[in-house]
């Protein structure tokens, strides 16, 4: 009984420990991101004084909320860590090599950033960038960034400036989407680990499928994207695991390449608020209709608003075609005006400062109406800091209507 008791004290100062460990590690990086913050902002008023303007200040009461927030966010990470969702080691991921080498980058193109607000640029590219075979939406500087998402230096630079832009917590946002999808696929006991497949649409530089490869380690995973860069990012990090690697492709979340009923889990980080409506019901709904891995076109942003109600119906769509029934589909994205009217100031500071044209459609758009009109059903959703989840299933039986 005494070896016993002192094998659990033993545990319950190692998990101690760790929950320390992985709480000053958190701190840390949020400390780093909010003086680059402050760092940054002082200089951009010294230089770029008009840019002060256009945000208004945060109340003493929405700082006390997002403190909250971040906190119950840390918690949350930590709890899936301990219940065996993903391995504890993953909290503490971050690509060193990466950061030292490519922060001072990151340096370099902010004045290059304001330049482009001060000038209201944002579809620029470096001319040996090939803009061919993109629809016209994606074809911006989204955040003002040089050349968009088709530059390596973009794909580079991409981690490092969304953890900064998230005090530090991009991964642990990323990594809300693991339970819900462990959580269904359990409905697949019969199939063999190694015969599930899940995939990452618009998988960008790898970060997610990085964590589902570590909660899914047998699992069959697959990614697409449209950016080349991007993608040669991801197989770069993903290659850093010895595990079976994910299969990357190049394509449009709009026309997946993939037959109907493949998938028994999708997950889909980050990508809604940077789609048009027509092109964000697509990627979600396109469930009767499917093709070969071409770009689909769109026609230009001015253009959308007179789009059919059928056309806003596709990418949701897409994700049901594509997803087994049964099948789980979860997704990961910012916060929205319609249940948190209290981040309002927020999300128009957003607005104001970096180049996102269709996030203020998205902060009212109606997702869970859009996953139910595609054919989702019990639809869930969270909310954890400034990002949002939808967790769906697609009806074990399809209705023919």
């Amino acid at each position: 009984m005494e070896s016993t008791s002192k094998i659990n004290q033993f545990i319950l100062l190692r998990e101690t420990l760790i929950k320390f460990a992985y709480q000053v590690f958190q701190q840390s990086k949020s400390f780093f991101s909010i003086a680059h913050i402050v760092i940054r902002a002082r200089l951009r008023n010294i230089f770029f004084p008009e840019l002060k303007k256009i945000r208004q200040p945060l109340s003493k009461q929405l700082l006390l909320e997002f403190a909250q927030r971040r906190k119950n966010l840390g918690e949350a990470d930590w709890k899936d860590a301990q219940k065996g969702v993903y391995p504890v080691g993953t909290l503490f991921y971050n690509p060193w090599q990466d950061f030292f080498r490519y922060y001072p980058e990151v340096w370099r193109d902010i004045p290059k950033i304001w330049s482009r607000w001060q000038r209201k640029e944002y579809q620029t590219f470096s001319p040996e960038i090939e803009l061919q075979g993109y629809p016209p939406y994606y074809l911006q500087n989204f955040h003002y960034q040089t050349d968009g998402y088709l530059s390596d230096m973009s794909a580079n630079l991409y981690d490092l400036q969304v953890e900064i832009l998230f005090y530090g917590l991009a991964d642990s946002m990323r990594r809300r989407i693991l339970s819900p999808i462990k959580q269904g696929l359990t409905v697949f006991g019969s199939v063999p680990p190694d015969q599930i497949k899940v995939l990452d649409v618009a998988c960008g530089t790898g970060r997610t499928l990085k964590f589902l490869r570590a909660t899914l380690p047998q699992a069959s995973l697959f990614g697409v994207d449209l950016s080349p860069a991007y993608l040669s990012k991801a197989n770069q990090l993903l290659s850093e695991n010895p595990e079976e690697l994910p299969q990357l492709v190049q394509a449009n979340a709009e026309k997946l390449p993939y037959p109907e009923n493949y998938f028994h889990g999708i997950s889909s980080v980050f990508l809604f608020h940077e789609l048009p409506p027509a092109a964000r019901q697509r990627v979600s709904d396109a469930a009767r209709s499917w093709g070969a891995s071409a770009v689909l076109g769109v026609p230009p942003m001015s253009n959308w608003r007179g789009f059919p109600h059928e056309r806003l119906h596709q990418d949701i769509e897409e994700c049901f075609r594509v997803t087994k029934p049964g099948g789980v589909l979860t997704i990961c994205d910012s916060i929205q005006l319609i249940d948190t009217p209290e981040f309002e100031v927020s999300m128009n500071n957003f607005i104001a400062t970096f180049h996102e044209p269709y996030y203020r459609n998205y902060i009212t758009d109606n997702l869970v109406e859009r996953l139910e009109k595609a054919g989702f059903e019990q639809v869930e959703t969270e909310n954890y800091f400034v990002s949002k989840y939808w967790i769906a299933r697609k009806p074990e039986t399809i209705s023919d209507c």
